[in-house]
């Protein structure tokens, strides 16, 4: 920690504790003190402060917590305990994380959830070319027309969406790569060709793979899924 402290929403969210944008909330909301005092948004935090929410003390040492979590159908990709499917509540994880990117409620499959603040800010303001696979069906058989606009570049959302990988898979399902992620992607994609969606799953994000996971289960990342992670983001080959 630097000379001049550590900024009140920052060292919440290193913590592990929540986001630096709920820690502004709680700040605001007079339910975090600072050495006993109610915290404000200007505070900085030195060693040797005691900072506590709703009472409890927080340590600003948290460890970093990088999970991998097959979502289920249903469950939202939020932290907004106001959502009673989200999935912060739904993993229930001792330490406080938060999912990275979305996968819509009615998808399922792989999710970053972690409580690293830096790493959700770095893949969130990519500029883009991190892959993501699904596997997705459809309700009526795959064509080579149907493949070729979809790999082509379809016109969704005020915006035609950058070319992709895909390929057949069965009668009426297919595997497709993006690097993009706009809103329900994949579903508008498929209905602006006349196909709607029955199933889709994502079993990759970038060098992390769903694997043999079932809905509902997770994982910790291996040492070397994240040290490839943190290289891909940083440019590093």
């Amino acid at each position: 920690m630097d000379s001049v402290g550590k900024r009140l929403n920052k060292f919440l969210a290193d913590s592990g504790y929540c986001s630096r944008r709920e820690a502004d909330r709680l700040i605001e909301e007079g339910r975090v003190t600072v050495d006993g005092r109610t915290g404000v948004l200007g505070d900085k935090i030195l060693p040797g402060m005691t900072v506590k929410v709703n009472g409890k003390a927080l340590t600003g040492q948290g460890e970093k917590v990088y999970l991998l979590l097959n979502k289920p159908a249903g469950i939202v990709c939020t932290a907004d305990s106001r959502e009673p499917m989200n999935v912060v509540d739904y993993l229930d994880y001792p330490v406080r994380v938060y999912p990275v990117g979305r996968l819509d409620k009615d998808s399922e499959g792989l999710l970053l959830m972690t409580s690293d603040g830096d790493i959700v800010n770095r893949l969130l303001r990519a500029a883009g070319g991190h892959e993501k696979e699904y596997e997705v069906m459809v309700d009526r058989a795959v064509t080579p027309d149907f493949l070729e606009k979809m790999a082509a570049g379809v016109p969704i959302l005020d915006t035609v969406t950058l070319p992709c990988k895909i390929r057949r898979t069965g009668e009426k399902s297919f595997n497709i790569i993006l690097v993009q992620g706009l809103n329900r992607q994949i579903r508008r994609m498929c209905e602006a060709l006349g196909y709607r969606v029955t199933y889709l799953r994502r079993i990759r994000i970038m060098n992390l793979r769903l694997g043999k996971m079932q809905p509902g289960q997770w994982r910790e990342l291996t040492s070397g899924e994240l040290e490839t992670l943190l290289r891909s983001l940083t440019g590093e080959r």
